[in-house]
């Protein structure tokens, strides 16, 4: 059976700014709708889309204190995400891993395919 992903940025400010927004990814009528668990071992882990995804929530422990770096392939740069916000990474047709660098072994990371 297949799945419909419905995926939206929601951003609301007030203070000096203030503002609402509400950014609308385009659904995917291929998503495959999984949700893993798992331990990001130290170092650079390879994360391998399943078939149909175009996003991905990263879900971190709400506790984890370790360090996290999104990465194209293991060599690169990266970027670090933060230890316990989730992050939405979208994902291009072709994009078929990316790499997920972890300071010491997180036990209980999530990830959300859409």
């Amino acid at each position: 059976m297949a799945t419909t992903s419905v995926r939206s940025i929601v951003v609301s400010m007030s203070g000096d700014v203030s503002m609402q927004g509400n950014y609308a990814a385009a659904n995917n009528t291929s998503a495959p709708g999984e949700i893993r668990s798992i331990t990001l071992a130290s170092g650079a882990n390879t994360i391998t889309p399943p078939t149909g995804a175009k996003g991905a929530i990263l879900v971190p422990p709400s506790a984890n204190t370790t360090s996290i770096t999104f990465k194209g392939v293991s060599g690169d740069t990266g970027l670090r995400l933060h230890n316990t916000d989730p992050a939405v990474i979208t994902l291009n047709a072709a994009t078929d891993t990316f790499v997920l660098t972890a300071g010491a072994e997180i036990t209980g990371f999530r990830i959300i395919w859409t």
